[in-house]
């Protein structure tokens, strides 16, 4: 799971083992430390809704993703899910979830279990 962050906008990309995770199960995680204290993304499925939305708590970012959305995601050819949210002073909350793609330049990241880019060269 990748977890990007600039400003006001969150973005999260799964592999595909962790939408089949995600659509399982319902939930996933992921922690990042600093030194005694830890920084923790998680993705969970709620039951209700019909859109995206996110918490923050403490050190934990949750988004959370409607059931409707995970039912059949591991086997559709939905790319992503999408949510803007209101904050305070009329600003808002860009949320993003989507599958991860394999990258089209060179990268030395393991990228076996994402997604074949749908923008590759034949």
């Amino acid at each position: 799971m990748k977890l990007r962050i600039k400003g006001n906008s969150i973005r999260i990309r799964l592999t595909k083992t962790e939408v089949n995770t995600i659509a399982t199960t319902g939930y996933l995680e992921e922690e990042t430390c600093f030194g005694i204290n830890r920084f923790v993304y998680a993705l969970q499925r709620i039951d209700e809704g019909s859109t995206l939305s996110a918490v923050l708590e403490e050190n934990k970012i949750t988004m959370l993703v409607p059931s409707a959305f995970t039912k059949d995601w591991p086997v559709n050819d939905i790319i992503s899910f999408e949510a803007n949210i209101p904050v305070e002073d009329n600003k808002t909350l860009y949320l993003l979830l989507e599958k991860d793609f394999v990258c089209l330049d060179h990268t030395n990241e393991d990228q076996s279990d994402n997604y074949e880019n749908p923008n590759k060269a034949c």
